[in-house]
């Protein structure tokens, strides 16, 4: 497991670009963590790791967004998911087999549905400051 002090912002997008620069074709990186927690931060510097030059939102009403980059990010916010059919409505499954990243917001709500081999992403905000403690854990392997 990789442990990661974030002080600000950027440093936060800063861990999610060095992240993607280890990233291959099918993997799925998700991210656990309360609201404001840093969850979009990390993914933009995700994206700008696999040279997607697009502004990167959190697809909170979309429930996906698709950026192209040298490999595909698919850009999920499982925050409204309550159910099974919720998740399947969402292509979710079918972005899996895609060769592209899938990169999941609020996987909390999903974690039965996550690959085995997910990269689980926890960001930890400390009260009233910008401060996040950021885990990364490969699970196949138990640490990276």
């Amino acid at each position: 497991m990789t442990e990661i002090i974030s002080r600000s912002p950027a440093e936060t997008e800063q861990a999610g670009e060095q992240l993607a620069k280890e990233l291959r074709p099918g993997d799925v990186v998700a991210l656990f963590g309360n609201l404001g927690a840093g969850k979009t931060q990390f993914i933009r510097g995700l994206a700008r790791g696999l040279a997607i030059t697009d502004m990167v939102s959190s697809p909170t009403f979309a429930l996906v967004h698709t950026y192209s980059g040298r490999i595909p990010l698919y850009h999920f916010d499982m925050y409204r998911i309550m159910n099974w059919a919720d998740l399947e409505s969402t292509g979710f499954f079918d972005y899996l087999d895609s060769g592209g990243i899938c990169a999941v917001e609020w996987s909390e709500n999903i974690e039965a549905a996550l690959p085995a081999n997910a990269i689980r992403v926890h960001i930890e905000p400390d009260a009233g400051t910008d401060l996040r403690r950021i885990s990364i854990k490969h699970e196949e392997t138990g640490a990276k």
